[in-house]
Protein backbone atom coordinates (compact mmCIF):
# COMPACT_ATOMS: atom_id res chain seq x y z
CA UNK A 1 0.00 0.00 0.00
CA UNK A 2 1.41 3.38 -1.03
CA UNK A 3 1.11 6.38 1.22
CA UNK A 4 -0.36 9.48 -0.35
CA UNK A 5 1.87 12.44 0.44
CA UNK A 6 0.85 16.05 0.23
CA UNK A 7 3.63 18.52 -0.36
CA UNK A 8 1.34 21.56 -0.47
CA UNK A 9 2.20 22.70 3.05
CA UNK A 10 5.91 22.37 2.42
CA UNK A 11 5.58 24.22 -0.89
CA UNK A 12 3.61 27.05 0.76
CA UNK A 13 6.31 27.26 3.44
CA UNK A 14 9.07 27.39 0.85
CA UNK A 15 7.29 30.02 -1.23
CA UNK A 16 6.63 32.10 1.90
CA UNK A 17 10.32 31.89 2.80
CA UNK A 18 11.26 33.04 -0.72
CA UNK A 19 8.72 35.89 -0.67
CA UNK A 20 10.03 37.21 2.64
CA UNK A 21 13.58 36.82 1.37
CA UNK A 22 12.77 38.84 -1.74
CA UNK A 23 11.01 41.64 0.12
CA UNK A 24 14.00 42.25 2.40
CA UNK A 25 16.33 43.62 -0.32
CA UNK A 26 13.39 45.36 -2.04
CA UNK A 27 12.75 47.37 1.12
CA UNK A 28 16.44 48.21 1.50
CA UNK A 29 16.79 49.35 -2.12
CA UNK A 30 13.52 51.30 -2.01
CA UNK A 31 14.66 53.25 1.03
CA UNK A 32 18.11 53.83 -0.46
CA UNK A 33 16.86 55.23 -3.77
CA UNK A 34 13.51 56.78 -2.85
CA UNK A 35 13.28 57.09 0.93
CA UNK A 36 9.94 56.34 2.54
CA UNK A 37 7.86 58.17 -0.07
CA UNK A 38 6.78 55.03 -2.01
CA UNK A 39 5.15 53.37 1.03
CA UNK A 40 1.83 53.70 -0.75
CA UNK A 41 3.07 51.42 -3.55
CA UNK A 42 3.42 48.62 -1.00
CA UNK A 43 -0.05 49.46 0.33
CA UNK A 44 -1.60 49.37 -3.13
CA UNK A 45 0.18 46.12 -4.04
CA UNK A 46 -0.94 44.58 -0.76
CA UNK A 47 -4.58 45.56 -1.27
CA UNK A 48 -4.51 44.22 -4.84
CA UNK A 49 -2.96 40.92 -3.74
CA UNK A 50 -5.37 40.45 -0.84
CA UNK A 51 -8.31 41.33 -3.10
CA UNK A 52 -7.10 38.83 -5.68
CA UNK A 53 -6.61 36.20 -2.97
CA UNK A 54 -10.29 36.55 -2.11
CA UNK A 55 -11.49 35.85 -5.64
CA UNK A 56 -8.97 33.30 -6.97
CA UNK A 57 -10.39 29.80 -6.95
CA UNK A 58 -7.14 27.88 -6.65
CA UNK A 59 -6.24 27.35 -2.98
CA UNK A 60 -2.46 27.44 -3.51
CA UNK A 61 -2.59 30.59 -5.65
CA UNK A 62 -4.95 32.26 -3.16
CA UNK A 63 -2.63 31.37 -0.29
CA UNK A 64 0.42 32.74 -2.06
CA UNK A 65 -1.40 35.95 -2.99
CA UNK A 66 -2.29 36.34 0.67
CA UNK A 67 1.31 35.79 1.71
CA UNK A 68 2.59 38.34 -0.81
CA UNK A 69 -0.17 40.80 0.12
CA UNK A 70 0.62 40.73 3.82
CA UNK A 71 4.34 40.82 3.04
CA UNK A 72 3.64 44.08 1.20
CA UNK A 73 1.84 45.43 4.26
CA UNK A 74 4.71 44.41 6.50
CA UNK A 75 7.14 46.07 4.08
CA UNK A 76 5.53 49.44 4.86
CA UNK A 77 6.56 49.01 8.48
CA UNK A 78 10.00 47.78 7.48
CA UNK A 79 10.50 50.74 5.12
CA UNK A 80 10.16 53.17 8.03
CA UNK A 81 12.31 50.93 10.23
CA UNK A 82 14.94 50.92 7.47
CA UNK A 83 14.96 54.72 7.57
CA UNK A 84 15.80 54.51 11.29
CA UNK A 85 18.54 51.96 10.59
CA UNK A 86 20.09 54.33 8.05
CA UNK A 87 19.92 57.22 10.53
CA UNK A 88 21.71 55.04 13.11
CA UNK A 89 24.43 54.30 10.56
CA UNK A 90 23.65 50.60 10.26
CA UNK A 91 23.03 50.93 6.50
CA UNK A 92 24.57 53.37 4.01
CA UNK A 93 22.80 56.62 3.17
CA UNK A 94 22.38 57.47 -0.52
CA UNK A 95 24.55 60.56 -1.06
CA UNK A 96 22.67 61.47 -4.27
CA UNK A 97 19.29 61.66 -2.52
CA UNK A 98 18.51 64.85 -0.62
Amino acid sequence: MLLALSFTGALVGLCTFVAIGLFHPIVIKTEYYFGTRPWWVFLLAGVVCIGAACVVGNLFASTMLGVVGFSCFWSIHELFEQKKRVERGWFPRNPKRA
